[in-house]
């Protein structure tokens, strides 16, 4: 009777250490969770402060041309956050439109560089301010996932102006995967009659998992998990739903892919992936020899705007 006691007790002394144990763990993911989530999305932690303030602000970075020609845009999202943008309108009327989407920790100006060439091609410009970006409201950055539908309400908005609008969608990295994930939405205006994106992402998830694996050391299991399961609780998406392969796959808008070769922030071979997973007809993509991230452009100007002007030649009236 008294061995058949101890063994009772034993047996509770192992379940509770067992479950203290468990708890420190689930202790542990849910600080690691969330210092993944704050590092990579938070702007108040990760210092990428949103600068909103309608009554008082000055856009730093800002060029003399955009300070010239640049009229401020301003849109409500479907959740309610004041979304501001960037209209750089030709002279002369023209019912052609680019949307150039800047990276993460970007601002509009930014993109100048690309603006100005879509202008010089006869182009109206809109460059939004993704969320928690420059002077768009936003509590967290959500890598291009809920800005997709940012970019289909910024199209509507171009289409109410112009009915004739012939609109071009253009990103960089970020701003890539942003167009890549609209691509896929039901509500993409037909007047979205093309989409360029450069090195953008396959997915949230795997661009996280490769940051966490260079910066960290560490395998996507279990710290990635915690903070895509922190993500969908703080900002309403998980990582791996957060996927421009996955949008791509719905998509039946004429699509070009760049990509540079010596990419490793988003890896080259993420160019394979998107390119493969599109279902669009019309498809392109564009290798840039020696480009690191972002720079495919700068890199090798002339194969770059050559490939871009002779897809849109194709595609925009």
């Amino acid at each position: 009777m008294e061995e058949s006691v101890k063994k009772r007790r034993a047996g509770q002394i192992i379940l509770i250490v067992l479950a203290v144990l468990l708890v420190l763990a689930a202790g542990g993911l849910t600080v690691a969770g969330n210092y993944l989530f704050n590092f990579a999305l938070d702007p108040q932690a990760c210092g990428m402060i949103s600068s909103y303030d309608p009554d008082n602000w000055e856009l730093t970075g800002k060029s003399a041309w955009f300070d010239e020609i640049a009229e401020d845009r301003w849109l409500t999202s479907h959740d309610g956050l004041a979304l501001h943008a960037l209209y750089l309108p030709r002279p002369e009327p023209s019912h052609k439109y680019a949307v150039i989407c800047h990276g993460y920790g970007s601002i509009p100006q930014d993109m100048g560089g690309f603006a100005s060439r879509f202008y010089d091609m006869g182009y109206n410009i809109l460059t939004p301010a993704a969320r928690c970006h420059e002077l768009s409201q936003g509590r967290y950055a959500s890598m291009g996932w809920l800005e997709r539908k940012d970019i289909v309400d910024w199209a509507d908005a171009l289409v109410e102006q112009d009915p004739d609008a012939e609109i071009v969608l253009f990103g960089v990295s970020m701003g890539g995967a942003t167009v890549m994930m609209t691509a896929g939405e039901a509500g993409l205006s037909p007047n979205v009659r093309c989409i360029i994106e450069d090195c953008g992402y396959t997915s949230v998830w795997d661009e996280f998992a490769g940051e966490l694996q260079t910066m960290f050391g560490l395998p996507t299991f279990p710290v990635l998990d915690a903070a895509s399961l922190v993500s969908q609780v703080r900002a309403g998406f998980g990582f791996k739903e957060a996927s421009s392969v996955e949008q791509l796959k719905k998509t039946a808008v004429p699509m070009l892919f760049i990509h540079g070769e010596e990419d490793t922030f988003v890896p080259y071979w993420m160019l394979d992936v998107v390119y493969e997973a599109c279902a669009s007809p019309e498809k392109e993509r564009l290798s840039i020899p020696g480009a690191g991230h972002g720079e495919a452009m700068r890199t090798d100007p002339e194969l770059y705007w050559a490939t871009v002007e002779g897809f849109l030649a194709k595609h925009m009236g």
